[in-house]
């Protein structure tokens, strides 16, 4: 859900992305959410949601660039900037005259700033997360996704799948995008665990879109 507040004659953007938790570590998430709260579009194993806040630069093409606080680790950082890069040329050839990333500064934060994260895992989630943002559309409120992202746009494998499994079915999820490279992963998982969960593999950020 994207929001505009005019403070300052400028107006604020805040995307609220209460499930897209940066899956950043393999700890199951255990307190669940309603469905009010899945704003936008669920990542699963961290401990916390996360939330970005946009505002407009007062120049056209002056505000590019995001902020990132909540005590991120080098290797989150540099997914993160992977993501941006990459989500400024997937708009650019899907809506050349979106200037939204040209024109906006990102503050990205993760909550429980005391707690250290890190890893890639987030890319995918980051990437839909931030054309979610410049595209005005949601994401499906019941899916969850993992996976590092290249600047090509390849998906690329992660660890913890049955973490991220168990834990996305914790807090409602029907449908989970996961690295194709990890198909044995999951594959190898108890049925328990598998059961009651559609689960598509991806290879591309192509794949990651059409479905989000």
């Amino acid at each position: 859900e994207v929001t505009g507040v005019q403070t300052c004659a400028l107006p604020i953007y805040f995307l609220v992305l209460e499930h897209v938790l940066a899956l950043v570590s393999v700890q199951p998430y255990n307190e669940p959410m309603t469905t009010h709260q899945m704003i936008l579009e669920k990542g699963v194993g961290a401990p916390k949601p996360a939330g970005y806040w946009g505002q407009k630069a007062k120049e056209a093409g002056s505000g590019g660039g995001v902020e990132l606080t909540g005590n991120l680790g080098d290797v989150m950082k540099e997914s993160i900037k992977i993501g941006g890069t990459y989500a400024r040329v997937f708009l650019e050839k899907l809506h050349p005259d979106n200037q939204f990333f040209a024109d906006t500064r990102l503050h990205l934060h993760v909550p429980e700033g005391a707690t250290p994260k890190d890893g890639p895992s987030a890319g995918v989630t980051i990437v839909t997360a931030l054309l979610s943002l410049a595209l005005d559309k949601p994401i499906l409120q019941d899916l969850a996704m993992t996976g590092e992202l290249s600047l090509r746009g390849k998906v690329l494998p992660v660890g913890g799948i049955k973490e991220k499994v168990i834990a996305a079915k914790r807090s409602g999820v029907t449908t989970v995008l996961l690295p194709n490279d990890n198909r044995k992963d999951f594959d190898d998982l108890p049925d328990l665990i598998k059961a009651d969960v559609e689960v598509h593999f991806v290879e591309n950020y192509d794949d990651v879109f059409k479905i989000a």
